[in-house]
């Protein structure tokens, strides 16, 4: 665990903005990563939808082939997030030479990612084989999961570049990114799975395909906006490019490893399930894709924030203002958790209609609608978890929180889930199929939500 390095105390420090203003800068730094973000989950839902309507095999495949592709990604994407605090720190102490360099080194580590991830995707056999994906679906999950390897370079270069931006604060060119993406790739995608560019049918393969296409397109337009824009030029990050330093990359692993764990903890909890509710046919797995799709979406608001409290946490500690630190984490609570919990109702009351809009399959639709009060019922709870999670980032301590993660999400969340899915607690309940899952849900947020609020409050008191 990493402590920030001691500097100035309280009493040296300018005071700490309002409310009201703190919660302004707040809003604008995440409303544009919110859309991004969205955007992106945008095109996941789009799939779910188009793999549906397709066929429910192909809407199986989807679900456990983005499963796997998502956990592993995240954990890719996790290391590289260490760009964003380190960058913070940076503005505030007004290290401006450290900047680019900081930028470099993070698209070195993102191809040096690429090298183990693309090989597993390209041979998932022996996890398929654990999970006991069934016959039915594996030949269209293997093939989804072959061709979207081919979109990682792209991706996780882009991604880079995307905590880079998130940490200066030049988020709005990365919200207009998203949104071309999405817009591309919605109609390719729909194009590749039905046939209609002088293809075969891909099915599943063919949302694959797009989404490769995808990471190259993001990757491209990332690249030029940072070459014409003018609020890149202060940093050069075109000139004196340097190529890989090892005490730098190493620094940027030490801190992003655990990160990577920890998102890939908290995504693989979810994401996974899809594996391990395989055996129990397309039906159940389609119901659950579309659950797991519906608190993805509404996870992008704690997350959006969350990103920016990092954000604005790393740079008063740079600055040496642990009082403006400690505001800014605690009104990034407070909004996340009301922000969600407003959703939470909103889906509560509105869920045949959203149901509706994702399968015409009644018994699909069914299933994922005993599985929806549970999504309602933890969404106060991991608002204050991720935000938690993220202002910690912040402070640069990120191995404790990979611990409360393992713990919770895959210790209570995953194998609890397990438990209570396929075993139950004996004479007291019987085993609950996929809806186990969910109710470990719950339980894994509320003890995270506990957990990283003390740690927070614990860490932020001394400082």
């Amino acid at each position: 665990m990493t402590h920030p390095a001691p500097g100035p105390s309280a009493t040296s420090t300018p005071p700490s903005p309002g409310f009201g203003a703190t919660v302004q800068r707040l809003l604008g730094l995440a409303w544009p990563v919110l859309v991004a973000q969205i955007s992106s989950m945008l095109q996941m839902v789009s799939d779910t939808l188009l793999a549906g309507r397709y066929s429910t095999q192909d809407l199986a495949a989807v679900a456990v082939g983005n499963g796997v592709y998502i956990s592993v990604v995240m954990l890719m994407v996790g290391i590289l997030q260490s760009v964003s605090p380190t960058v913070a720190h940076h503005v505030g102490a007004r290290r401006q030479a450290e900047i680019a360099p900081t930028l470099h080194q993070g698209l070195w580590l993102a191809l040096l990612l690429c090298v183990p991830t693309f090989a597993f995707m390209r041979h998932p056999g022996l996890l398929l084989d654990l999970a006991q994906v069934g016959p039915e679906i594996r030949p269209l999950t293997e093939a989804y999961l072959a061709t979207i390897a081919w979109g990682l370079p792209g991706a996780l270069l882009y991604r880079t570049f995307y905590a880079f931006s998130n940490a200066l604060g030049h988020n709005k060119a990365l919200m207009k990114i998203s949104l071309s993406c999405t817009a591309v790739h919605i109609p390719l995608s729909w194009a590749l799975m039905n046939g209609h560019l002088g293809l075969p049918p891909l099915g599943a393969a063919g949302c694959a395909a797009s989404s490769a296409c995808i990471g190259w397109l993001a990757l491209g337009l990332g690249a030029l906006h940072a070459w014409r824009a003018p609020v890149y030029r202060p940093y050069a990050l075109f000139t004196h490019w340097q190529g890989p330093q090892r005490a730098r990359l190493a620094e940027l692993v030490r801190l992003g490893l655990p990160m990577g764990f920890s998102s890939f903890v908290e995504v693989s909890a979810f994401t996974l399930i899809s594996l391990l509710i395989a055996r129990l046919g397309p039906d159940v797995v389609a119901g659950h894709r579309i659950t797991a799709n519906i608190s993805a979406l509404i996870y992008m608001v704690p997350l959006a924030l969350g990103v920016a409290t990092l954000v604005l946490v790393g740079q008063a500690l740079g600055a040496g203002n642990r009082r403006a630190a400690r505001h800014k984490a605690f009104v990034g609570t407070v909004v996340a958790a009301t922000a969600c919990t407003l959703l939470a109702l909103g889906l509560w009351l509105g869920q045949g209609a959203v149901l509706g809009a994702y399968t015409r399959d009644a018994q699909v639709q069914g299933i994922a609608a005993s599985m929806l009060i549970y999504t309602c019922l933890y969404q106060f709870f991991d608002a204050i978890q991720t935000i938690a999670a993220h202002a910690l980032r912040g402070y640069k301590i990120t191995f404790g929180p990979m611990l409360v993660h393992a713990l919770c999400f895959w210790g209570i969340g995953l194998a609890g889930g397990y438990l209570l899915a396929f075993h139950g607690l004996g004479a007291w309940l019987a085993p609950q199929g996929v809806a186990g899952f969910w109710q470990a849900a719950d339980l894994s947020t509320l003890a995270a939500a506990l957990m990283f609020g003390t740690y927070l409050y614990r860490v932020a008191q001394q400082t």
